[in-house]
């Protein structure tokens, strides 16, 4: 049997704009569903994404709290969010919706690296 692939998914838009937080979050469950090692990054202002307590409904739009509450049963551990994109938007030390550990530009760089392919939006 073929080892699984390491795929990377940088989430870097905002949990609203345009449904692509949404896209990316399924691509990821999907990913997991098919045994591939999947790492997901949230840096720039996909670290919104991160923030527990949103509430898009009023909008019509799809909330990422069922996706997010996947990862444990599909084994998705490699969470990480960039420490600057945190800092740069004010949101160091801000309760998020699950755990995510906390790397700068160089240690991305260096995950990036090692990965068969990355997926962005």
């Amino acid at each position: 049997m073929a080892r699984p692939k390491k795929l990377a998914f940088l989430c870097r838009r905002a949990p609203l704009d345009g449904g692509n937080a949404a896209e990316i979050l399924e691509a990821v469950l999907i990913a997991a569903a098919f045994d591939q090692e999947v790492h997901i990054l949230f840096v720039d202002d996909g670290v919104y994404q991160l923030v527990d307590g949103q509430r898009p409904d009023p909008i019509g739009a799809r909330g990422l709290e069922g996706g997010f509450a996947e990862f444990a049963d599909l084994d998705i551990d490699h969470v990480w969010v960039e420490r600057e994109s945190l800092a740069a938007r004010g949101l160091a030390g801000t309760k998020f919706a699950f755990d995510a550990a906390p790397v700068g530009r160089a240690e991305i760089a260096a995950l990036l690296a090692g990965m068969d392919a990355v997926i962005g939006a």
